[in-house]
């Protein structure tokens, strides 16, 4: 690889560290945020060993570029991505180039956004439980992996500690209120009719993806990341079938490398072999260059 693995920019950072989670940093530059996004790698809420080179760059460069494809449609939180601006800041701006983004402040709005297009992944198991989806009554007789006659919104509330919990939109009306609750929504599903769209010109699908809002002066801003391999599910078009378990176009190969290993769960995993990194950083790379039609050479 050209650079090495990015495990964390404490070191390269001089600003105060505001929060650390398992894959970005925010840190506080006064009237904005820097967001670090590394290469650590996570599943099953563990941190894996060792981080995957050019992970960071393949989520924050995508995020970037659909920030700025949906403008237009919806504000959101970006400033700029260029790690030359932050001059003395950084103690290695080679290391940090692609993997920075200075956003504004906002408000966090304590709901995960989620919009499923296909039945799949957890809305596939709430529904073979129940028949229903966040609370919302489907057909009997769906398959795995349909697609869904009208994309569904549904939502999580967030949870600083432990997973996001998954509410009824009713639930959600009373923790923020009803009208910011509709207007989440349409904005949700309209991000997400854009990007289907998109995709689909480019043979992938999107079957379901997650958004986080916040306010600033009154305004809703998106914030956050916006459909990367880590917040969306995306499908190569020519693997999409009813009834079996997708390859889906991200940290999969690490996935089913534990799948097959004797690994609990429970305690420290052991370090991922050397062909799982490698094929998890060509599997975010492709996913990149067929999103926006330019390569990221390693």
């Amino acid at each position: 690889m050209s650079r090495q693995a990015l495990e964390t920019a404490e070191h390269m950072i001089k600003a105060p560290l505001l929060y650390k989670g398992k894959v970005r940093e925010l840190y506080d530059l006064g009237e904005h945020y820097l967001i670090v996004v590394t290469d650590r790698i996570s599943a099953f809420d563990y941190v894996l060993d060792p981080a995957v080179p050019e992970k960071g760059n393949v989520l924050n460069r995508l995020s970037a570029f659909w920030f700025n494809l949906t403008e237009s449609l919806q504000p959101n939180h970006v400033v700029h991505t260029d790690v030359d601006k932050l001059g003395s800041l950084v103690t290695d701006a080679e290391q940090l180039k692609d993997r920075i983004m200075v956003t504004k402040k906002a408000q966090r709005i304590d709901i995960e956004c989620v919009v499923r297009g296909y039945i799949t992944g957890g809305g596939w198991r709430q529904y073979q439980q129940s028949g229903t989806v966040n609370g919302i009554e489907l057909p009997e007789g769906m398959r795995k992996n349909a697609r869904l006659g009208e994309p569904l919104f549904t939502p999580a509330a967030k949870n600083d500690v432990g997973h996001d919990e998954d509410i009824p939109f009713e639930r959600m009306c009373e923790l923020v209120g009803a009208e910011l609750a509709e207007e989440l929504k349409e904005r949700s599903l309209k991000l997400y009719e854009f990007a289907r769209g998109y995709c689909e010109e480019r043979e992938i699908i999107l079957a379901d993806c997650k958004f986080e809002f916040g306010i600033i002066d009154g305004q809703v801003i998106l914030i956050d990341e916006l459909f990367t391999p880590d917040s969306s599910r995306f499908w190569a078009k020519e693997t999409y079938a009813l009834d079996i378990e997708i390859d889906s176009m991200d940290k999969e190969p690490v996935r089913t490398y534990l799948a097959g290993t004797p690994w609990d769960k429970n305690s420290e995993p052991d370090r991922l072999p050397d062909l799982v990194v490698e094929e998890t950083t060509r599997r975010y790379m492709d996913i990149y260059n067929r999103l926006t039609g330019e390569s990221i050479a390693n």
